[in-house]
């Protein structure tokens, strides 16, 4: 009895220590679960970061692209080993993206204050930027891709290692930064489009980010601008644009030459002043009126210098030209409602230069430098022709060289457009279009030619020397969106070069071409671009 009352009392200790131990582990009460909660004050997509009165939205899109005869994003073969249509460039070009963007409002006594960012998580077939060889890699002397942008104190090796495709490795890939900006009580810092831009950029009714006429600051620039809203859809921007990665095309020094391939180096100098732009705009039920305006310095470096700015001991003594204000100027019209159906409209922008040259032959990135041959793969020019045409802000000849010292500036003219129809709610066709003009003054043409005949025998004897030129664009798109976001589409376009030598010269205009007789003539090509997006 002992035993089994000894057995009872201790169950029953056992089970009150148990009982005991679970009422002190029991929690306390939870605190109530913070949801997300919609924010409906920006639009859709946006939601409250939980604590806080912030509103977000996460967006972006997913974009495969590709180009058949063309770089990516529909790259005419307008320079490079594509240009002159060798066995070194890829026929079809690609790229996959990822476009990320982070979007943040907040409500303050001063109105809303907004962050923006995008990336674009990328990757390109390995070994080409926009349809041409690196300016390191088998015929990048044929008016490689950013030859003409390329800025400040930079090698050779240097300006191909710094080509993003060669991070397209296997496996590889590549982050680029588009926009990344704060607003504030009307300002905006950071980089984000040019208060000089139309809300269409380069793209008013086209895939390819590559159509000559206007300005493009698609891809953001860095900026300080200010916004005033007049009432009644008027407005007024004026900013401040740093011109050194985007606005700067090409400076000649003739004294260090002009190559086989008609173009030269640019030598600009250092960041002296801010560009100063600015528009005015009307957005109406019928459209938008916007006029834009821009002033632009034009500095050179050192008159005794070598290529890519290299400086040497006798550069400060050599002296430098004295430094220009050029400037552009660009009317923008969108007519919308027309009768040809709903949500039909047409885009078109007219742009004058002189001295900002990219603002009238603009891509989303480098301006490019136009070279091709004919009679090559892709290229639709005569058989051993050849044709160039060299983008310049100005050029200038010191006075030890023959020349007067003096920058001039180029004048350049453009002009480009979108006809947009709805056929219905699935299905839609762009044509569009531009052209560009780009002058030289007679004095520059001088000196230009001057120098050409260096590297190219038979001036005034076989040809004649007139570096003018203009370049033209047509292309039709249709698109097909067969559930919400999901667009598929394809583009043709036809590009040319109209160039004003006349007869022929023996060069070369650079490998793997070889010295021959060539015969200057007008070019062409054309490209094929097909695209799968999805918006989210």
């Amino acid at each position: 009895m002992k035993m089994v009352k000894s057995l009872i009392l201790g169950s029953a200790a056992g089970l009150l220590a148990m009982s005991g131990a679970q009422a002190a582990d029991l929690p306390v009460k939870a605190k109530a679960v913070e949801y997300v909660r919609i924010c409906s004050l920006y639009g859709a997509g946006f939601w409250y970061i939980p604590g806080t009165d912030t509103c977000m939205k996460i967006g972006g899109y997913l974009r495969v692209d590709t180009t058949f005869n063309g770089g990516i994003y529909d790259a005419p073969n307008w320079n490079g080993s594509a240009g002159s249509g060798d066995r070194f460039y890829d026929r079809m070009n690609s790229r996959s993206r990822m476009a990320l963007t982070v979007d943040t409002r907040t409500a303050t006594e001063y109105g809303v204050v907004r962050t923006f960012a995008q990336g674009d998580f990328q990757f390109n077939n390995f070994g080409t930027q926009n349809g041409n060889t690196p300016s390191s890699g088998p015929g990048g002397g044929i008016g490689a891709a950013g030859t003409g942008g390329n800025t400040g104190f930079l090698t050779a090796g240097q300006l191909s290692g710094l080509n993003a495709s060669l991070l397209s490795n296997p496996g590889g890939g590549y982050v680029a930064v588009e926009f990344v900006f704060i607003q504030f009580a009307g300002f905006t810092f950071g980089k984000s489009a040019s208060a000089y831009a139309t809300p269409w950029h380069g793209y008013p009714g086209n895939n390819t980010s590559f159509l000559m006429g206007g300005h493009d600051t698609v891809t953001g620039v860095n900026n300080i601008q200010y916004t005033a809203q007049f009432g009644n859809g008027v407005s007024g921007t004026i900013g401040l644009d740093d011109p050194t990665v985007f606005n700067r095309v090409a400076l000649y020094n003739l004294s260090t030459g002009i190559g086989g391939n008609g173009l030269g180096t640019t030598q600009y100098g250092g960041w002296v002043a801010p560009d100063l732009v600015g528009n005015i705009r009307v957005d109406q039920a019928w459209g938008l009126f916007q006029v834009s305006g821009a002033v632009h310095t034009v500095n050179g470096s050192y008159n005794n210098i070598g290529a890519f700015n290299t400086p040497s001991v006798t550069s400060i003594l050599s002296g430098h030209p004295d430094t220009k204000v050029g400037g552009s100027v660009m009317g923008a019209l969108q007519i919308k409602n027309i009768p040809t159906g709903p949500g039909d409209d047409i885009k078109i922008d007219a742009s004058w230069a002189k001295g900002d040259t990219k603002n009238v032959i603009s891509t989303s990135a480098a301006t490019p430098n136009f070279a091709m041959m004919g009679g090559t793969a892709g290229q639709f020019g005569p058989n051993n022709s050849y044709g160039f045409g060299a983008p310049t802000d100005g050029v200038w000849l010191p006075a030890v060289n023959g020349g007067d010292g003096n920058i001039h500036l180029t004048e350049a003219f453009g002009v480009r457009g979108a006809f947009n129809h709805n056929w219905d709610p699935y299905w839609s066709t762009s044509l569009f279009g531009g052209a560009a003009w780009v002058r030289y003054d007679n004095t520059a043409k001088l000196e230009f030619c001057a120098t050409f005949a260096a590297t190219h025998p038979g001036q005034g004897t076989t040809y004649t020397c007139n570096p003018d030129f203009s370049v033209g664009q047509i292309g039709v798109v249709t698109r097909w969106t067969p559930v919400k976001n999901l667009t598929f589409s394809a583009e043709a376009m036809y590009f040319m070069l109209h160039q004003n030598f006349a007869g022929t010269s023996v060069f070369s205009p650079g490998a793997p071409q070889p010295t021959q007789t060539y015969a200057f003539r007008d070019q062409s090509t054309a490209s094929f671009n097909v695209r799968v997006q999805r918006n989210f």
